[in-house]
């Protein structure tokens, strides 16, 4: 069959195009480590870039964490109003935590929504505990789901994702979770899709917020940091009757990685996919060499402007890929994105790499809830169909908690009456000269109370707690 002239044309200007989106594309992902995009609904690869390679899953964890928690409560091992206790092993956790003092009860769906919105690495060892009766037995399902989900490269040593390289996973891996929580699960994805929760009065943003706020579509689902890992997130956006999920891993910044992964929507709601997430196989490298945050920093922002303004797509469709480089960086000019004190102004480059909010941050309201019962198992248990031969591998830690009542839904107001009452007793005791008027040190009523042993109203430890300190008698009165 012989082409037309146009008809020639045409063909040529197509191969072009797609070379020179196949050459942008590469410049401009250079500093993301793996990243894959797949179709929700079959599992299709609509692009993807060592999908295969180990990496660090950082908090993206907890999405394991959760899948283990939800499967728990389908086979009826727990419900969402079980009881979690923060026990002495989940509070000695590093941040990011809640900081709840030991003893506190909290329920399974409060846990839930702390541990995929805020990513409390405190709450979420507490929950592993609840439903396995050890943080050792917890990993041990978590892996063995890992393994029937088909995660081949997957280990998890923890249920949080804080620094530990035998923790390992591949993008691919990621997806195939992703993909199985949102296809086993799908009454529970309210729990990832808020850009924030308040909790009392303090408000808990989320990492992923300005994903939820500002992209269309997007709905899901977690982000994950630790300096060997860089910036990640597995991110979900429906546009018509199609979802999207992408895994991006290693991006130097939280901006980065969401612009990234606009870009990667935007372009993927274009495509068809191809071949399955689970043909893909073996593994194409080891994870980043420690330090890998220090090595792969953030673009700043004539690095955004260059690589990811909407302008620029708009006016030039995919070629603006091509001026993803160091030396247009450098030829930028950034006049129209600097305040007049001379710093970036972020609240533009925001608007023009991610587009403007198109809806308003509201935080989703959450509480302790109103746990029923004791932990689902014993200290030291297996729950059934949990894999025991793995479990009892690693099994045999215990709760370390003590089960003290719940607080009072408003603990400042309780705090505020103690206080009252204490300074009353101090004055009753001066009265009748009990009080010690010299420099002794003898605890008194009304003296200031150690916030590290909070009063009963308060759930929060030192540092973390709505506990108003008790003052001391003025010594004039």
């Amino acid at each position: 069959m012989f082409l037309s002239p146009i008809g020639r044309l045409t063909s040529v200007c197509l191969t072009v195009t797609a070379l020179v989106m196949s050459l942008a594309m590469s410049q401009a992902r250079a500093d993301i480590g793996a990243y894959v995009l797949i179709d929700a609904s079959s599992g299709a690869v609509i692009e993807q870039e060592n999908a295969t390679r180990k990496w660090y899953p950082a908090s993206l964890t907890k999405l394991m964490t959760a899948y283990v928690t939800f499967k728990a409560i389908r086979e009826g091992r727990a419900s969402l109003d079980s009881a979690v206790v923060q026990s002495k092993n989940s509070a000695a956790e590093p941040p990011s935590k809640m900081g709840f003092k030991v003893g506190t009860r909290f329920t399974v769906d409060t846990a839930l929504k702390i541990i995929l919105i805020k990513s409390a690495n405190d709450v979420a060892v507490a929950l592993g505990e609840s439903i396995a009766g050890s943080e050792s037995g917890f990993i041990a399902m978590m892996n063995a789901e890992a393994q029937r989900l088909g995660m081949s490269n997957t280990r998890f040593y923890n249920p949080h994702g804080l620094p530990d390289n035998r923790q390992v996973t591949t993008a691919r891996d990621l997806a195939i979770l992703a993909l199985a929580l949102r296809r086993d699960f799908p009454e529970s994805r309210n729990f990832y899709d808020h850009p924030g929760i308040r909790f009392g009065k303090k408000t808990l943003r989320s990492a992923n917020r300005e994903f939820l706020l500002r992209v269309p579509g997007a709905n899901g689902m977690k982000t994950g940091y630790i300096c060997n890992s860089g910036y990640n997130v597995a991110a979900s956006a429906t546009r018509g009757n199609k979802t999207l999920i992408a895994i991006i891993l290693g991006a130097g910044s939280g901006l980065e990685r969401t612009a990234f992964a606009r870009q990667l929507f935007d372009e993927g709601f274009r495509k068809r996919g191809g071949r399955s997430i689970t043909s893909l196989s073996g593994t194409t490298g080891n994870p980043p060499a420690d330090g890998y945050c220090r090595r792969n920093k953030s673009p700043g922002p004539k690095g955004y402007m260059a690589r990811f303004d909407m302008e620029k797509e708009k006016q030039g469709g995919f070629l603006f890929f091509a001026k993803a480089n160091k030396s247009d960086e450098d030829k930028l000019d950034d006049s129209g994105f600097k305040l007049s004190n001379g710093k970036p102004d972020w609240a533009k480059i925001l608007d023009r790499t991610l587009g403007p909010r198109r809806i308003a941050y509201r935080p989703l309201d959450v509480g302790l809830g109103n746990p029923k019962g004791s932990p689902s198992v014993s200290p030291g248990t297996v729950p059934a169909g949990a894999a025991s031969e793995a479990v009892a591998a690693i099994a045999g830690e215990d709760i370390a908690a003590e089960d003290v009542p719940l607080p009072v839904a408003n603990p400042v107001r309780r705090a505020e009456n103690e206080i009252r009452a204490k300074m009353q007793l101090t004055a009753n005791a001066k009265t009748a000269g009990a009080i010690p008027q010299g420099g002794d040190t003898v605890s008194r009523p009304g003296a200031a109370v150690e916030l590290s042993k909070s009063s009963p109203g308060s759930i929060f430890r030192k540092g973390l707690d709505f506990t108003v300190p008790v003052p001391s008698p003025s010594p004039r009165k």
